[in-house]
């Protein structure tokens, strides 16, 4: 059965009332000391319906950096108006390097485009000043491209950005136009449907100026060829669904062979818009690519006007001119107050802080909400634990999630070992720690907290990080009892992006996809889902966490996982494309006997629905869905049938 999902990021929190009553101000209230963010977050507004990441009323965006001005339009603006801004994100090649703080304006943006060659730090954020006279600072976020942080990047992409895609001229081939541009498109377009991309060539310094006319105009072509292969074979498959509405639905119900068997009009014709907001939605590549060179400053100069004109087009950014309300603009300062370095706030301390701003009670959760959206802070309001704190630190919060996607065991041990005072068993047990953490993605709390100290202050810290990084889908716990304390015993956590060996241990049934050896009475049930053009980077790792809550006695491969349901065994598998012509397949299975075949169901639902959910975070992404015949996965056939329609 096949299925396409687009709708909006589950992360983003929405506007409702907490339920919460606010008395008085308290007395002293002025002096609450609160955190400040030592670097300005997104300034970026929302595109229009269809580019952005939201529940299905309002388009919202990834709270880590998209922002949205929806929520504006509901509130009463009071007093005076406050513009916004766009922010630019860069990403490439893993060897473009990271990005030094901008000081100055030419020179600043010279470092930017040129950056230094394998010295990537993780995600790096920074202002950077286009004109100060007109006002307008952009928010570059670094990504770097680095595959280590596939887990956490794709949080960093957001309706509403420009987006700079910097690649390294000098290394460039024509045959690895994929792997340095293509794919990055692919990503970008699945994550940020219509997304406007600027192409940047680095280090045309080193090239002959034939070869760098010559890359240039590859890089082009093969962008023009890409997007053409993309948009003919989306076309292809809208015509097909379109040849099926012809048909009369009788006639499709009269042979399992025929196309979009048992499949309604109704869901067609969901198909086909679907197919029509792919279409519809390319992104929006500039051209030509801009070569630069740290040594030229008129190339640095042009790429700086491009990158004004562009932001500062109406028909592409049009929310760049939107206004807000200035409560909000205050409670924001307020959150941000230079003199105070938490961590966190409670949801106390920031309600009183809208007292401040002048915000009653409804209007603060739209303005959170807001804030939220917009990537100055995280609030998770749906969350039983979270929902009690606000995030107002998010560089701070950066600098942790980089952590997590070290995978240098130098660098991790110096963290660890940064205390003189270390003895020698204790660097054995942590050395110990560090090589069981890139291997299988393990480590125990203590541990987790030395990584952290800078950052981590109380054992109330680590447990909001940890939650955090769970929602996230970073890691999650692998021994807490549900709903029951540990009672002091050491809390291990699992980070399945780290996980190194191939295929977990399990049972003889589910060692691939030949079940010869079964009873004749058992019957297996297996959803798969196909990814033709692109899997969303890191998907699978976040996947293997948020189905946790529903599963015991799991075991994790790099690509596996077995467990259960109950007493009801289930695997998810994902299986990477092994040529271009291939896709990408992510499957969920069980079995039971035929004729309890319904507690393989019951146990695969959930496990569905929340890869469904993940889903929603990639509005671009083309995928179907389908139920593999049962008794092709049986006689261990390599191509079973999938049923066509809807799960």
């Amino acid at each position: 059965m096949e299925e396409e999902r687009q709708r909006d990021s589950p992360l983003a929190a929405a506007g409702k009332d907490a339920g919460r009553t606010l008395g008085p101000t308290p007395e002293g209230v002025g002096k609450v000391q609160l955190g400040h963010s030592p670097i300005t977050e997104p300034r970026d507004a929302s595109s229009s319906k269809g580019s952005s990441l939201g529940h299905a009323s309002i388009e919202q965006q990834d709270p880590l950096l998209s922002p949205s001005l929806q929520v504006a339009g509901k509130i009463k603006l009071e007093h005076q108006d406050v513009c916004l801004s766009p922010s630019p994100k860069v990403n490439g090649e893993a060897q473009i390097g990271h990005f030094p703080t901008l000081l100055e304006r030419d020179t600043s943006l010279t470092r930017l485009v040129a950056g230094l060659p394998g010295t990537s730090q993780g995600i790096e954020v920074t202002d950077w000043t286009a004109d100060a006279e007109r006002g307008l600072t952009f928010i570059v976020y670094e990504l770097a491209g680095d595959p280590s942080y596939d887990v956490i990047q794709s949080f960093f992409l957001s309706p509403g950005a420009l987006y700079v895609l910097a690649v390294n001229l000098s290394a460039y081939t024509p045959h690895c136009f994929y792997s340095a541009v293509g794919y990055f498109l692919h990503w970008l377009g699945a994550k940020v449907p219509h997304a406007v991309v600027c192409m940047v060539g680095t280090h045309a310094d080193l090239c002959a100026e034939r070869e760098l006319e010559e890359k240039c105009l590859d890089i082009h072509h093969q962008i023009a060829l890409q997007e053409k292969r993309d948009a003919e074979g989306l076309q292809s498959l809208a015509q097909q669904v379109d040849n099926a509405l012809g048909q009369d639905f009788d006639l499709r119900c009269s042979s399992p062979h025929t196309a979009f068997y048992g499949v309604s009009d109704k869901n067609l014709r969901r198909k086909k818009a679907q197919f029509q907001y792919l279409l519809n939605h390319r992104p929006q590549i500039l051209s030509p690519v801009l070569p630069i060179s740290c040594q030229d400053h008129y190339q640095v100069r042009r790429l700086r006007d491009k990158l004004l004109s562009v932001a500062e087009h109406r028909d592409i950014f049009p929310n760049l001119h939107r206004v807000l309300p200035k409560s909000w603009q205050v409670l924001e300062e307020l959150h941000f107050q230079p003199q105070a370095q938490q961590l966190w706030l409670s949801w106390w301390d920031s309600a009183r802080l809208g007292l401040q701003a002048g915000l009653t009670e409804d209007r603060l959760q739209s303005a959170l909400s807001y804030l939220h959206e917009s990537g100055k802070l995280l609030y998770f309001e749906e969350h039983l634990t979270l929902r009690e704190y606000v995030f107002h630190n998010l560089p701070r919060l950066i600098d942790i999630l980089n952590v997590f996607c070290q995978r240098d065991t130098t660098v991790l041990l110096q963290k660890l070992l940064s205390d003189t005072h270390v003895d020698e068993l204790r660097t054995t047990q942590l050395h110990h720690h560090v090589e069981g953490f890139l291997l299988h993605g393990l480590l125990p709390a203590h541990v987790i907290r030395l990584l952290l100290k800078p950052h981590i202050q109380s054992r109330e810290d680590l447990q909001l990080i940890l939650e955090l990084l769970e929602k996230m889908g970073l890691c999650y716990c692998i021994n807490k009892p549900k709903c029951k304390p540990l009672n002091g015993a050491t809390a291990w956590y699992k980070f399945p992006c780290y996980v190194k060996n191939e295929v977990p241990h399990a049972e003889a049934w589910i060692n691939g996809t030949n079940l010869s050896g079964q009873s004749l009475g058992i019957e297996q049930l297996q959803i798969e889902y196909t990814f033709p053009f692109i899997f969303p980077p890191g998907l699978f790792a976040r996947y293997s966490v948020q189905i946790n809550s529903h599963v015991v006695q799991r075991s994790d491969g790099r690509y596996q996982i077995y467990a259960y349901r109950g007493k009801v065994p289930v695997v998810v598998s994902y299986r990477p494309a092994r040529s271009t012509l291939q896709p990408d397949t992510l499957s969920i299975a069980s079995h039971a006997s035929l004729p309890n075949i319904w507690t393989a169901w019951q146990a695969i639902t959930p496990l569905v629905e929340e890869l469904n959910v993940l889903l929603q975070e990639w509005p671009g992404l083309y995928y179907t869905v389908h139920i593999l015949c049962s008794k092709c996965l049986k006689r261990g056939s390599p191509n079973p049938y999938a049923f066509p329609g809807k799960v």
